[in-house]
């Protein structure tokens, strides 16, 4: 489990390309120095497991599902990535619940400056929106951040300063992909909602009458 506040920006050192899997290097003294065989570390949001490590670079597996769901094969070597160590069970809770499981990927349509911060709009299957609400929560590339407007396939967010400076997400341009998660209690109330075939007690009259 993650927060989606992002620790460091690693640097890919090293790559493997078979047909449908990958093996990833990357530089990242400040995660490398905490860390253990068998670790879930998520890189870009989605969470792989450390099978390498030394006191500067981690290596990761990347299987045929994650490549493929994901933006990870696009990595080349230099590129800088977001990082981020599984919670700590006694750690503080500074972002949102994040599985590292990316639900797919999304595209950058615009990014402009609003006063202090860079509103962003990503554009996104109309799948993904269904899970997406003003003021939810949303993880972009292993961000944790607020969406603050939705359409039909796409939503905003915005970046404070520190966020803009100390994620990848301050690099990307128009253009580019990145790694989606939807709210995690989002999909499972919506998914109980499509198939609970009337079972549960939890309803939309139900979550409306409770102030949800």
């Amino acid at each position: 489990m993650f927060t989606g506040i992002v620790e460091d920006i690693g640097t890919i050192k090293a790559l493997q390309i078979n047909k449908n899997s990958m093996k990833i290097t990357v530089q990242s003294s400040k995660v490398a120095e905490d860390v253990g065989l068998g670790d879930s570390i998520a890189v870009n949001g989605v969470c792989l497991t450390v099978t390498h490590f030394t006191n500067r670079e981690l290596t990761m597996d990347v299987m045929p599902e994650t490549v493929k769901a994901t933006n990870l094969h696009q990595l080349t070597i230099g590129d800088p990535v977001n990082l981020e160590r599984a919670m700590p069970a006694n750690g503080r809770f500074g972002g949102h619940f994040v599985a590292g499981h990316v639900d797919g990927v999304g595209k950058i349509l615009r990014k402009r400056p609003v006063a202090n911060a860079v509103y962003i709009d990503i554009e996104l299957s109309e799948e993904l929106t269904s899970f997406c609400i003003p003021k939810g929560s949303v993880t972009i590339d292993g961000t944790s951040l607020t969406i603050f407007h939705v359409e039909t396939n796409q939503v905003t967010i915005s970046l404070i300063p520190h966020t803009y400076k100390e994620t990848i997400l301050g690099m990307k341009k128009v253009g580019a992909f990145v790694n989606i998660e939807t709210d995690l209690v989002g999909k499972y109330i919506l998914n109980e909602l499509k198939n609970g075939q009337g079972k549960s007690m939890i309803t939309r009259d139900y979550l409306a009458r409770h102030g949800f």
